[in-house]
């Protein structure tokens, strides 16, 4: 990308934040409300429901009347992985003019406040996508997390980036800004991966299309309420997918 790419900060652009739920209900309100308190002008949320029984959508559907920034709900009827959310979400999103995609877990484990420091690094960079990385100088992970986790997210990171040669320090990670621009040039309503393949497919597509992506610090924090989605299906595909992009058709 060229400078006259970066995004155009003298009039506030259009930032949606796509967040997927399942079963969040007790962290959705505790999202927005930190989304919020941003004061980002022209920030909107757009919650990707994948029918949750334990009635985050109809949590939205509240939020979405009563909070003090513009949320939005898609719901879906199905829960068919994380990818597809996020597709859904990012799609709907650009329908609507979104300049900017943000994309977040909806379990508080993604410092909110690291979004102006990644809206100005669209802005004042050529970087087509910022990574919020646990692995830059700066960046953290859970205190909580144990021994074998950490030592589990640096080999995924070390296995993802010898395949694909991604040069990113987080090539797993799940907290990024886009720019509109982006998502269209890497086709984003096309990416069939879930889970953390998805993020590294996404990945992968900038950086074959010669595209740059930039990382910024985060402490990344364990979620409080709620389970993990995490699944032994997720993680066989997240080894697979590599070597499919590598060797795949482009």
């Amino acid at each position: 990308m060229t400078d006259q790419t970066k995004v155009d900060m003298t009039s506030a652009p259009k930032i949606t934040v796509v967040v997927p739920t399942y079963n969040e209900r007790d962290n959705l309100p505790k999202l927005v409300s930190l989304l919020a308190g941003l004061n980002l002008p022209e920030l909107h949320v757009l919650v990707v429901d994948d029918n949750s029984p334990d009635g985050t959508g109809e949590v939205a559907e509240k939020l979405a009347v009563e909070a003090p920034i513009p949320v939005g709900v898609l719901h879906r009827t199905v829960k068919d992985g994380l990818g597809r959310a996020y597709v859904a979400g990012m799609t709907r999103a650009l329908d609507e003019g979104a300049d900017i995609v943000v994309q977040m877990d909806a379990d508080l484990s993604h410092p909110v406040t690291a979004i102006p420091v990644m809206i100005d690094k669209l802005a004042t960079t050529d970087a087509a996508v910022v990574l919020g990385s646990r692995y830059v100088a700066g960046g953290a992970t859970a205190s909580e997390w144990p021994w074998h986790r950490k030592a589990l997210s640096a080999w995924a990171n070390f296995y993802v980036n010898t395949i694909l040669q991604l040069h990113v320090k987080d090539a797993t990670a799940g907290f990024k800004a886009w720019r509109a621009e982006t998502l269209r040039a890497i086709d984003v309503a096309s990416v069939q991966s879930n889970g953390y393949a998805f993020q590294v497919e996404m990945n992968y597509r900038v950086v074959s299309r010669k595209m740059r992506i930039a990382e910024v610090p985060i402490r990344f924090e364990e979620r409080v309420e709620g389970a993990s989605k995490m699944s032994l299906g997720v993680q066989l595909e997240s080894a697979l997918v590599p070597w499919k992009l590598r060797f795949g058709k482009r």
